[in-house]
């Protein structure tokens, strides 16, 4: 009885401290002192609060999608330990270097150390078919190794067919082992099959590994393949032309950055084809597009100059967000890189950059983007144009719901194997004018508006101890978009 007495008279000297010296300490904040403390009443955790408060949060849309087509990315994964695998391939570990393209195994091994040292996820394509055949079949026999289904379009699709409600059309290179492994209820027209499956490897790593001088500060994994069939974007044409026949209500668009390694006279054409495809599309359908890393500045640029304008949504990770920036003098462009959590008014600005230049921010604006998905490892925004969207609060949070189920490799979140790793208080702008706002663990979204840009944000309960992280971005995505709701008055409905 003591030691809780004790323990409550410090915990109250200290909120009075606090309070004395920052008397503008978040209501929030205060609130959730007041709660009684789990360790001497055995009440909610921070954690327990925020899971329990989604509950509530997350329902469906009034209106709800019932046919979605996904196209056109799709392979198998081989996810294996990245170190692991490098040291089965005699490779010794040394400085990090990022490669644009992969040429030789010393190539990949600068690239996996360059982004496991900075915890970040990657993927790259590796020129050389042969070494990389024999790079996948050491892969393949590693002790551990498993195959899983792959490729943002297969796993956006793989997600939804989870509701049952949704009829799922899949396009893209399916060969037998993929198809073998596909939901049931995934519908795959006759021209996607082929012979053989295209294979990626998955180098995953775990938070505090260490290889050598490298130590990881978070989970991640570096992704490469060669695999011409989704490089060069073959079944988009196909996918284009199934529309018509399977009359979707959303068309989800992803495999735009597998372009990026097969050369620029190669990527430019096929980029303006990508374009005349999806035209035809954005008339009768939201186009939802999924970005991927990429490291070829002209590239991005040219997918937000031309791709952008013409889809309705799009998703991204902070990695991606700080990519376009650079790539178009956007804000905060002369950041390197985000240097542990990303700064929410950063990632703000850019946001709201982004829709004003390429997007329908401007009623005036012939552009169709009206919303962005944005997903970062301790929170997630959706940022979307005033009137175009409902449903908002619950889609963020979903994302985010989902975002620790499966990294956890559980069917619903359990407090104890999750932590709260968002920012308290935060601001609406890195620069002037902005609002101080703050996390409000009972209604764990927090709302700001810029313009005719409303952001909500949602803070992630991260897994303690993720048991894979390949897929996460496009779960949260597909999640995301099934409990939003297009409001009716956009001229495609």
């Amino acid at each position: 009885m003591w030691r809780k007495a004790a323990g409550a008279a410090l915990l109250a000297l200290a909120v009075g401290y606090f309070y004395h010296t920052n008397p503008e300490l978040p209501e929030q904040v205060l609130q959730y002192l007041s709660l009684p403390h789990p360790s001497t009443q055995g009440d909610p955790t921070l954690e327990q609060v925020i899971s329990t408060a989604w509950e509530t949060l997350i329902t469906a849309p009034a209106s709800q999608w019932g046919r979605v087509a996904v196209g056109v990315n799709a392979c198998v994964d081989v996810v294996v330990s990245g170190i692991g695998l490098l040291q089965a391939l005699a490779v010794d570990p040394g400085m990090g270097r990022d490669h644009e393209v992969l040429h030789s195994k010393e190539d990949l091994k600068e690239a996996f150390i360059h982004y496991m040292e900075r915890g970040t996820a990657a993927e790259r394509f590796f020129t050389d078919k042969e070494v990389f055949q024999r790079i996948a079949r050491a892969a393949a026999e590693y002790p551990g190794a498993q195959l899983y289904v792959g490729g943002n379009a297969a796993l956006i699709g793989q997600k939804l067919a989870t509701y049952p409600q949704l009829m799922v059309l899949l396009c893209g290179p399916v060969g037998p082992k993929l198809h073998e492994m596909l939901d049931e209820q995934i519908v795959v027209p006759p021209e996607s099959l082929q012979e053989t499956d295209e294979y990626h490897l998955i180098l995953e790593y775990k938070a505090g590994e260490q290889w050598g001088a490298t130590r990881a500060p978070q989970a991640n994994r570096f992704i490469f393949s060669h695999d011409v069939s989704n490089g060069e974007m073959r079944a988009l044409e196909m996918f284009v032309a199934s529309l018509d026949e399977f009359q979707p209500d959303l068309v989800v668009l992803s495999g735009l950055h597998m372009m990026e390694g097969q050369g620029r006279q190669m990527w430019e054409q096929r980029l303006k084809e990508a374009v005349v495809a999806i035209s035809d599309v954005r008339n009768a359908v939201p186009v939802h597009l999924e970005l991927a890393s990429m490291t070829d500045k002209d590239y991005m640029n040219s997918i937000m100059q031309e791709v952008m304008p013409i889809v309705t949504s799009i998703g991204l990770n902070e990695q991606e967000l700080l990519f376009l920036s650079q790539a178009g003098t956007g804000p905060h462009a002369e950041l390197a890189s985000w240097g542990g959590i990303p700064d929410v008014g950063r990632v703000s600005d850019i946001l709201l950059w982004v829709l004003e230049q390429h997007g329908r921010s401007d009623p005036e604006s012939e552009a169709d983007l009206t919303r962005i998905h944005f997903h970062t490892l301790a929170y997630h925004v959706l940022a979307t144009v005033d009137g175009h969207w409902a449903n908002q609060v619950a889609a963020v949070a979903a994302g985010a719901r989902v975002a620790s189920i499966q990294a956890c490799g559980l069917q619903s979140i359990d407090a104890s194997k999750v932590v709260l790793r968002a920012p308290l208080e935060f601001h609406s702008s890195h620069g002037e004018p902005r609002e101080k706002l703050s996390l409000n663990p009972t209604e764990p979204v927090t709302v700001w508006h810029r313009g005719n840009v409303t952001f909500h944000l949602a803070p992630v309960l991260v897994c303690k101890q993720p048991l894979r992280t390949v897929g996460l971005g496009d779960a949260i995505s597909a999640e995301g978009l099934v409990y939003s709701e297009l409001r009716p008055q956009l001229p495609f409905l």
